[in-house]
């Protein structure tokens, strides 16, 4: 793993092609000088974090159990009495974000570490070549060329989607822009740094995502598909649009939400065809690597997105303390639904969400997130792990479409999201022929309708329902949940936790929405709760970076510093 200090801001830029492979194999310390136009698009190559979030964001969701409370299996078939194992953690920082606190021990692979350096790094990349693309410009009179207008838009949108995964990682989750002047934010890097120890601000949430909206529109204007021969390894239009949609999905400007999305899926539903994920795609499928090139391919239309990361995840997930098990895995993908009496809803058969490692009880882990390994030396077995995140697909923008119709003041639109929610479990339907028999045998699963939303959605009883959203409040007076469409609130929190599984999207999801849930730990059951307001939503910044001067993701409360003084004292 290499590792860059980005209280420094390294620049180490390489040139490489287009392609995941040359991505694996390319060199990151060689330097280059960025004194043409071929040369900043390859540069922007490099521009992508390469640290992976989800590892962290799920083991601090609730979609993780530690296996060694005691826990219900999830079959209720099976007997149901409490089991707790003796599971030993993958590493000593897993314990720690699991439980809430700062991640101390490690600077590895999937630390908080390695995730702020890697996003920190990819705007540093970033700002070199938005600079690289101003010097160009005035060589050239003034005039920016076609390719160079395509490359700054890139660049513009890797600053703001690294720093919008940065705040809302290390920060608490936007609220409004009155209410989020309260909240600390990250630093917003805009240049280059040619001093060895630079001063830094973390400023507020607000500041963070109005510089983030500024450098979005500006890189939408421009960007396009035309500089690389595989886009989708790129910010290209599509994913633009999907990172815009997210992005105002967040900030609860739920208009614009509808407007990126169409952009991308057409207006309603006529136009999705061969958009969505198709699983039936998976049929030959049989070990990890084939499920993974099924889900991860670049020629996949539902795919917007990729970027390669280094990550033990898929490792991680499965066989050792924390997984996702127990209560988890009936939150996530084993339990029946308005239209299915399957209680793992068959795509979860067909697309590889049920690997699991010597034991199904210790949990199951989905091929999505299947590791590709470079070796470094093959007769020793030496390498390093890497992890494709999906970072945006189609279907995901088609529920983030949903729910701004839903959420809209102005504009509320209950019918249309009942169609965007009812073609996203058609595409989860889209089987082989021989598997649509095996499934829809019995009438165990059938077409959802907006009846069966309203009836089994309606039941605060049933997995992933409220009986209301009022908890909402909480967040911002800005965010309602009217009573009328909290059935068509829980299918949408039911579908967006089962399709996010396991890639970190469910932790924004809890924090927005300030849903509030407890991890359990060890076979005394300790409870460690997150309230809607708990300083411990955000994820604590690297200690060498508190070291170095910034300020805590989590300030003390008078309780807490004297309870740190304490232990400070006794340490002395």
């Amino acid at each position: 793993m290499r590792y860059f200090n980005n209280i420094m801001f390294a620049l180490t830029v390489a040139l490489a092609t287009v392609s995941c492979s040359d991505f694996l194999d390319q060199q990151p310390d060689e330097r280059v000088d960025i004194d043409s136009e071929d040369k900043v698009v390859s540069l922007l190559v490099s521009a992508y974090p390469d640290g992976n979030w989800g590892q962290i964001a799920e083991l601090s969701s609730d979609n993780m159990i530690d296996n060694n409370a005691p826990h219900y299996p999830p079959n209720p078939d099976a007997k149901q009495v409490l089991v707790h194992y003796n599971l030993s953690s993958y590493e000593r920082i897993d314990d720690e974000i699991f439980r809430f606190d700062a991640g101390k021990s490690s600077t590895s692979t999937d630390s908080p570490t390695v995730v702020w350096e890697g996003l920190y790094n990819a705007i540093a990349t970033a700002n070199l070549a938005l600079e690289s693309i101003e010097t160009l410009t005035e060589e050239n009179g003034g005039v920016m060329t076609t390719k160079l207008k395509a490359a700054r838009a890139e660049a513009l949108l890797i600053r703001a989607y690294s720093h919008f995964i940065l705040v809302n990682m290390f920060s608490q989750a936007y609220k409004d822009d009155e209410a989020s002047k309260n909240d600390i934010g990250v630093p917003y890097i805009t240049k280059s740094e040619d001093t060895v120890m630079p001063s830094y601000e973390r400023g507020t949430v607000t500041d963070v995502y109005n510089n983030i909206e500024a450098d979005l529109e500006a890189g939408l204007a421009d960007i396009s598909d035309d500089n690389y021969t595989v886009p989708k390894w790129h910010f290209n239009v599509n994913a633009a649009h999907a990172f815009a949609a997210r992005f105002y999905l967040y900030k609860r400007d739920y208009d614009k939400v509808i407007e990126h999305a169409n952009a991308v899926l057409g207006e309603g539903t006529s136009m999705l065809s061969g958009k969505l994920m198709d699983y039936s795609g998976f049929d030959d499928c049989v070990y990890s690597d084939d499920y993974a090139t099924a889900w991860q391919s670049a020629s996949i239309n539902n795919n917007l997105l990729l970027i390669p990361t280094y990550s033990l995840q898929w490792r991680k997930s499965v066989g050792y303390r924390y997984s996702c098990s127990g209560d988890a895995l009936v939150g996530t993908i084993y339990h029946t639904t308005a239209n299915s009496r399957w209680y793992l809803y068959p795509t979860a058969y067909v697309a590889g969400f049920t690997f699991y490692l010597s034991d199904t009880d210790y949990g199951f882990t989905c091929a999505k997130i299947a590791e590709t390994f470079q070796y470094t030396d093959k007769v020793s077995g030496i390498g390093y792990a890497h992890v494709i995140r999906r970072e945006f697909t189609a279907t995901e923008l088609l529920l983030d479409r949903a729910e701004a119709k839903l959420l809209s003041k102005d504009h509320q639109d209950i019918d249309g999201a009942v169609e965007d929610l009812i073609a996203y479990d058609d595409s989860r339907q889209q089987f082989s022929d021989a598997n649509t028999a095996i499934y829809t045998a019995s009438n165990a699963l059938v077409p959802l309708t907006r009846a069966l939303i309203e009836s089994y959605y309606s039941v605060s009883t049933n997995t992933n329902c409220y009986e209301n959203w009022d908890f909402t409040k909480n967040m911002s007076s800005d965010f309602v949940v009217p009573a009328s469409v909290v059935p068509y609130m829980n299918c949408l929190n039911d579908f967006r936790r089962f399709e996010t599984w396991e890639e970190g999207w469910r932790f924004f999801d809890l924090k927005r929405f300030g849903i509030e849930y407890s991890h359990y730990v060890g076979s005394d059951n300790t409870e460690y709760k997150l309230t809607w307001d708990d300083s411990r939503r955000a994820i604590e910044i690297p200690q060498e970076v508190i070291a170095a001067g910034l300020a805590s993701s989590r300030p003390l409360t008078g309780t807490e510093m004297s309870m740190d003084s304490e232990a400070k004292c006794y340490s002395e």
